[in-house]
């Protein structure tokens, strides 16, 4: 784990695709612009879902997941071909992976020789339960890549602090964050429980958004945040523990050269040792009693 990592994410603009293609080149112009500066790309939740303009008629949250969902192995393919292309490990965000009889929300790790690994989403929006019927996929686990062990937490997952805490103690040191929020209040809950688990992990945790209004969908039709890199708030790290940031509500990256040897300094000699310090066994609140 002593090799340093050059990181990118990504806002991602909706952008109206008539065809296939049209992602397919969106994505490709984004991936290029990023792997100029960076060797892992992070980009949002739920960014392909894009391209259902291109396999619908009007704004219908069902028939929209129902074309993605009958076009997913072709996204995939895309974004396979993506990361080939450019030579980068690649997070495209996530892919609706249909199941008999529900859905999963994937997101795919992609390595620049085209091999793929998969991080389910945990736990479900009301919108994705009730409105979509997608389900909890695999629990948490860690990918293996050059620069060690990573973990996804994918946007509402990141509010669940004990998810987090399972990819760092399997060895993550770094939490990939996707996200697709239609609101600013969305955008917060994702964006603050993203520095929480930095700062209680003592761990870098890269957010990335979807942004922009996209009338002709209604998968998409809002969307709001900036894309960052957070780490711990102690010494060696920014006070506010935000290393790179993007701008609000705009197509734009947030880039950071990451060392994972920082967090075993920080860890070990910071001002506080969140890390280590983390409750193994808590038990139940009592009452307080008034004498």
């Amino acid at each position: 784990m002593s090799q340093t990592l050059r990181l990118g994410a990504y806002a991602w603009s909706v952008e109206r695709a008539r065809t296939l293609q049209d992602y397919a080149a969106h994505l490709d112009r984004v991936v290029a612009e990023g792997a100029r500066q960076a060797d892992l790309l992070l980009l949002p939740e739920y960014a392909c879902m894009e391209a259902a303009s291109a396999m619908t008629d009007q704004p219908d949250p069902t028939a929209e997941l129902r074309a993605v969902c009958r076009h997913s192995d072709a996204l995939l393919d895309i974004m396979v071909a993506t990361a080939r292309r450019h030579r980068v490990w690649l997070m495209p965000g996530t892919l609706p992976r249909p199941e008999p009889g529900f859905v999963r929300n994937r997101a795919p790790l992609i390595a620049p020789d085209g091999r793929v690994a998969f991080q389910d989403k945990h736990v479900m929006t009301r919108f994705e339960t009730e409105a979509w019927g997608v389900r909890a996929g695999d629990p948490p686990g860690v990918f293996q890549t050059p620069w060690g062990l990573i973990g996804t937490a994918i946007c509402y997952d990141s509010e669940f602090p004990m998810l987090t805490r399972a990819q760092i103690e399997a060895g993550a040191w770094l939490i990939l964050v996707p996200t697709c929020t239609d609101t600013m209040h969305g955008f917060n809950r994702v964006r603050v429980s993203a520095q929480a688990r930095a700062l209680e992990n003592q761990c870098f945790v890269a957010l990335a958004p979807t942004v922009g209004d996209a009338p002709w969908l209604q998968t998409l039709d809002a969307n709001c945040g900036r894309a960052a890199i957070y780490g711990p708030m102690d010494r060696g790290f920014p006070p506010d523990g935000i290393i790179a940031q993007g701008a609000m509500n705009t197509a734009s990256w947030a880039f950071a050269t990451l060392d994972p040897a920082a967090l075993d300094a920080v860890r070990r000699d910071g001002a506080v040792r969140n890390c280590r310090d983390w409750p193994v066994h808590v038990p139940p609140a009592a009452i307080h009693s008034f004498v």
